[in-house]
């Protein structure tokens, strides 16, 4: 590595959360508007799962964040299409919502873009169900990384996003049974700290993150939950919302505590329990919650983040 980057490290780490990936990707764009900047060019590595792996394709991509909100504001309501709620109807017995839609806008968005044409590190999140064992797709930024950078970028984004009982199975690749990475990943900053001090040897005490997460819903878990079985918790979503909510913490606490609490930025404003959804549209709640939320950071993103520039990235094949 250039000396240039044995200075500093920095990572953007993106959450899942469906929908409300709207949320970070609108808040990437009001701290590009807030300093005049390309928000890609402060980070060297940019790792994501689900919506947040969604955004960091396209920010490799070379979309800038005002393009991706566009992209969610005009395909979200036909993605997440619910006519007369039977898609909630139908979701007790299958998948939720078809991947056509999906399909067809992310196809739209990337093109015949591959992940090698990525002009950034990235590490998306995704799951092989069929072998029961974690799956991670990589850019080609080391010399054995030498499959990935051929698959299309529109096939990890399904890949990455289709989350169980919400999207079918993704199998559009080598027949392998891939599904959202957030069923381990939901936060995924140490997917990124762990591939920049193995694969990229990067020491831990040069390694900064900014993390965003899609919201933190403020729950109250009643009593009766003490001795409720799997209806009491499955009827309430609880069992899947704490998962989730459990997974974002222990990664964040986990990163704090290797590499200190002045290395690690985490924003993932708390919200009331039923304001937002991971596959309800409720866009003026997003967008007012990510311009408030960049407002009081915005002065912190410059004196952290902004004074470091990511030397240019050249993959390792093409």
């Amino acid at each position: 590595m250039s000396e240039q980057k044995r200075e500093r490290f920095q990572i953007l780490s993106l959450d899942g959360g469906g929908i409300k990936g709207l949320f970070s990707v609108a808040l990437l764009a009001k701290l590009e508007e807030d300093h005049g900047c390309d928000i890609t060019e402060h980070f060297d590595l940019i790792v994501g799962t689900s919506t947040g792996g969604i955004i960091a394709l396209a920010l490799g991509a070379g979309m800038r964040p005002r393009e991706i909100v566009e992209f969610y504001l005009s395909n979200g309501q036909e993605i997440f299409h619910n006519l007369f709620g039977l898609s909630s109807a139908k979701h007790w017995f299958c998948r939720k919502f078809s991947q056509k839609s999906l399909r067809k806008a992310l196809q739209k968005c990337f093109g015949d873009k591959r992940l090698a044409d990525s002009k950034k590190r990235l590490v998306i999140t995704s799951y092989n169900l069929g072998e029961d064992d974690i799956y991670l797709f990589k850019t080609p930024h080391h010399e054995r990384l030498r499959r990935d950078y051929k698959i299309p970028m529109w096939k990890v984004a399904l890949a990455t996003s289709a989350a169980p009982t919400y999207f079918p199975i993704f199998t559009g690749l080598d027949s392998i049974r891939l599904i959202d990475g957030g069923v381990w990943a939901n936060n995924p900053t140490m997917v990124g700290i762990i591939e920049a001090m193995s694969l990229l040897e990067v020491p831990s005490r040069l390694i900064s993150v900014f993390n965003v997460g899609t919201s933190d819903v403020v729950s109250k878990h009643r009593k009766w939950l003490n001795w409720g079985g799997k209806l009491v918790w499955a009827k309430s979503a609880l069992a899947v919302n704490l998962i989730m909510r459990g997974q974002n913490l222990g990664v964040h606490k986990q990163a704090v505590h290797l590499l200190g609490d002045d290395r690690v930025r985490r924003l993932d404003p708390k919200v009331p329990d039923g304001l937002l959804s991971m596959d309800r549209m409720t866009p003026n709640e997003l967008l007012s919650k990510a311009a408030h939320e960049s407002r009081n950071f915005s002065p912190e993103f410059k004196k952290v983040f902004m004074p470091h520039i990511a030397p240019s990235y050249e993959p390792t094949y093409k």
